[in-house]
């Protein structure tokens, strides 16, 4: 079957739309299988074209995804040339009628492709998985900065598990006349640094917490004590106050405080975490005195100090760390509106910089904790900010009184759930759970920014 067609043109450089004076003959657009005219055309990598049934037969016979006249193999799955499909049906159309209608009388070649198309469908899935899984990791650097945070994570769970005193060790739970003078010497030196200089002096007096308890107001101005300052002893006399109020040693530590409030530690660190602008009105609502006075004057602290100002900063550098109320919390000031203005401004726009400043505060207690904390801090204020573009974006903002609506539902049922079942859920859940939250939270949330930034490159483009 030879068919020529004649194209003309008026000269060498033919403008667009214009025809080549040429023969063009079928002969040059043959399959180098059948040699007959392609029919849907197939190109592979290696630029060999064959028709799709010829390939298709191929393959069924050798189950190779190779090219049939040159061996190489191809990569993924071979597609259609449109181009070069498009062309011959419009230079023989005749021709490809005529070889369309014999393909469809022979079964063997309907069979043939039948499978060559499910085989492909197959490939196509299996890509796209592996695609998605290759997306989801983030590539090779993100994957392994991913691996090197969870690997700092486990370690801190680990040391935090293994060498860490037992919960019922810990002074906090331990009666101060039954304190020996080494746990006395502990107790000074979580005061403050500058505690550490009264330390041998508590030592070489072989100060118990029987001795402790006795000790008068004037007493630490003599040997062996010598506290010469003023403000100095005025902290330590209110620290010592308050221990025989409590009759046990006040939480000044995110662990003690654990140890001392478990169900109240999970549920600020979960709830701060997940709706923050709920957990403070809670705690203004509800927990005034005990929780949100230290964290407000944690978070927005009053610019202006003097030497004065030592014993005040004392009292709620303690009561913020520990955030538990008994007699400090009492001495702690209703905020000024200074502090309210600028605490209600980060509460209606960064309501996580305020965790972000708060955890600052106990770098120097907790070092990489509250580095944890800082940076899930930021990502959680970038995802936020990706939940209002999108809303903004897909012009959903009528919607958001409903959204509000519907998380305070969901936030007000998992905390009855929680508060309802508490007593029976086992400790060893509730510090996995705790530590989970603390560690391991700030790298999902890595992985979850890394997505939103990806997604929204994509619909960009």
């Amino acid at each position: 079957m030879e068919e020529d067609v004649k194209l003309e043109s008026a000269n060498d450089n033919p403008k667009p739309g214009a025809k080549l004076d040429r023969n063009i003959s079928v002969s040059e657009f043959s399959c180098n299988c059948c040699y007959d005219i392609l029919v849907n055309p197939t190109t592979l990598n290696c630029g060999h074209s064959f028709c799709r049934h010829c390939l298709a037969l191929w393959w069924v016979s050798s189950k190779k995804t190779e090219c049939p006249e040159c061996r190489n193999k191809w990569e993924g799955f071979p597609k259609v040339n449109i181009l070069l499909r498009d062309v011959i049906e419009k230079l023989f159309p005749d021709a490809i009628k005529e070889k369309y209608e014999d393909l469809e009388q022979n079964s063997e070649i309907g069979r043939a492709l039948q499978a060559f198309n499910k085989f492909g469908d197959e490939q196509n899935q299996t890509s796209s998985r592996s695609g998605r899984t290759n997306l989801n990791r983030g590539g090779g650097f993100f994957s392994g900065v991913l691996t090197a945070l969870t690997g700092v994570a486990v370690v801190l769970l680990v040391y935090h598990w293994s060498s860490r005193e037992s919960e019922h060790d810990l002074l906090v739970h331990k009666p101060v006349s039954k304190w020996t003078p080494e746990e006395v010497v502990l107790w000074l030196e979580q005061l403050g640094p500058w505690a550490s200089h009264y330390k041998e002096r508590f030592l070489s007096g072989r100060v118990n917490g029987r001795l402790l308890l006795t000790i008068a107001e004037d007493e630490f101005s003599k040997e062996p004590y010598s506290i010469e300052s003023n403000s100095h002893r005025k902290a330590i006399i209110m620290e010592l106050e308050r221990v025989k109020t409590l009759g046990v040693k006040p939480p000044q530590n995110l662990w003690e405080y654990k140890a001392v409030n478990p169900g109240k530690s999970l549920f600020l660190l979960y709830a701060l975490k997940s709706s923050p602008r709920l957990s403070m009105l809670y705690m203004y609502l509800f927990d005034y005195t005990d929780t949100f006075l230290p964290f407000i004057h944690t978070t927005c602290p009053l610019k202006e100090e003097n030497e004065d100002d030592l014993i005040t900063k004392f009292i709620v550098s303690l009561a913020l760390s520990a955030l538990r109320g008994n007699s400090r919390q009492r001495d702690l000031q209703d905020p000024t509106w200074t502090q309210w203005r600028e605490f209600l401004v980060k509460y209606l726009f960064l309501p996580y910089q305020l965790l972000a400043e708060f955890a600052w505060d106990w770098l120097e207690i907790h070092y990489w904790t509250s580095r944890f904390i800082i940076v899930n801090a930021m990502l959680l204020s970038v995802l936020e900010l990706f939940s209002f573009w999108r809303l903004w974006s897909t012009s959903q903002l009528r919607s958001f009184p409903r959204l509000m609506w519907g998380h305070f539902w969901k936030m007000s049922t998992q905390g009855l759930f929680v508060a309802i079942f508490w007593p029976l859920i086992p400790q060893f859940v509730c510090n996995c759970l705790f530590y989970w939250a603390l560690y391991f939270n700030p790298i999902i949330n890595i992985d979850l920014v890394v997505k939103k930034i990806r997604r929204l490159e994509t619909q960009v483009m």
